[in-house]
């Protein structure tokens, strides 16, 4: 089962005094970084910008406010450092040019939303543990007013700028997750990526069913053979998707595939149902699909005869022993 990505976007406000800090840090103009040990100054030569500054940062900064004709206040927000990255799993297997693609639309999302003349500079950093691009922006509006808070906004903004910048992302990388944030959700919304999982779950569940159908004298050696080896993934997606709902406060009862369970499981779906109604009746539906199939994909472990299950079970103990090992 796949490890979720996610597109990360992240910004940071600096009221001017920092700018030369950050554009040694990001320019790569020390020789030594104790304050950041992943930097590994032999790497630093593949670094390279999206868009490249024309100057000192604090210089371009000031510039652009003045042409602006803005007004400050020692307190007021200057340049926003922006983060872009991904989960370290999504580069893995990327060549420099995929990569250097990825950072290349994710600018070009920034330049259309902030404008390009406000962009000073937008440089990708190849010499740590995982590619990532830091933009810095003068915070403009489109009237000319130095702005940080009507850019970037409130809580709720922040949210947008998020699941703008996952849509935009994820038509060219449709294996991007957007990420939930536990603030708004109270860590009772289910992320996409375990219904993906689900997904993934319900598919070898059928293949299980199929297998189960097909025994017969002829051939119980050879599907018992068929029906250990797809355990052996089966038996730890089941576990790991069942810790995951524990985490976001989903109870799941493991029962077995009995026509008194289905009732009770039609009751249930229509008390779900009536309470949808009262909040989001689309994710409340969604969130009883999931556990409907999580209970079947359970209720076929009660139907694998209970030699072949104890096997399956001692090869996926056998197998989380020696991966602790590794």
């Amino acid at each position: 089962m796949s490890t979720p990505t996610y597109a990360i976007l992240r910004f940071e406000k600096h009221q001017g005094n920092p700018a030369k800090k950050i554009e040694d840090h990001h320019e790569r103009n020390k020789t030594v970084y104790a304050s950041n040990p992943d930097v590994d100054t032999s790497r630093s030569k593949n670094n390279y910008h999206i868009i490249s500054p024309s100057g000192k940062y604090y210089a371009e900064i000031q510039q652009r406010i003045e042409a602006a004709g803005c007004r400050t206040r020692k307190d007021s927000v200057r340049f926003v450092d922006t983060l872009i990255t991904a989960s370290p799993e999504f580069f893995d297997g990327k060549s420099r040019k995929e990569i250097r693609a990825f950072f290349t639309r994710a600018c070009e999302f920034l330049k259309d939303r902030l404008g390009k003349e406000n962009i000073i500079s937008a440089v990708v950093h190849m010499d740590e543990k995982t590619p990532h691009m830091h933009l810095i922006f003068v915070p403009l509006t489109a009237d000319n007013r130095l702005c940080a808070k009507e850019i970037i906004g409130n809580r709720q903004k922040l949210i947008q700028w998020q699941d703008d910048f996952w849509r935009y992302m994820v038509e060219a990388y449709p294996e991007l997750d957007r990420g939930e944030s536990a603030s708004t959700t109270r860590r009772d919304h289910i992320p996409t990526y375990i219904y993906k999982q689900m997904t993934i779950l319900t598919k070898q569940s059928h293949h299980l069913e199929d297998l189960l159908t097909s025994i017969n004298p002829f051939n119980a050696k050879s599907k018992a053979a068929e029906i250990i080896q797809l355990l052996s993934d089966y038996i730890p997606n089941v576990e790991r998707i069942s810790t995951q709902m524990k985490k976001y406060r989903v109870a799941f009862t493991e029962t077995k595939a009995e026509n008194q369970s289905l009732r009770e499981e039609n009751v249930q779906l229509s008390q779900e149902l009536d309470a949808a109604q009262r909040t989001s009746l689309t994710k409340q539906l969604q969130d009883a699909k999931l556990q409907r199939e999580y209970r079947e994909a359970i209720a076929v472990l009660d139907r694998i005869p209970k030699d072949i299950l104890d096997q399956a079970k001692q090869a996926a103990r056998m197998e989380k022993h020696q991966q602790k090992q590794r």
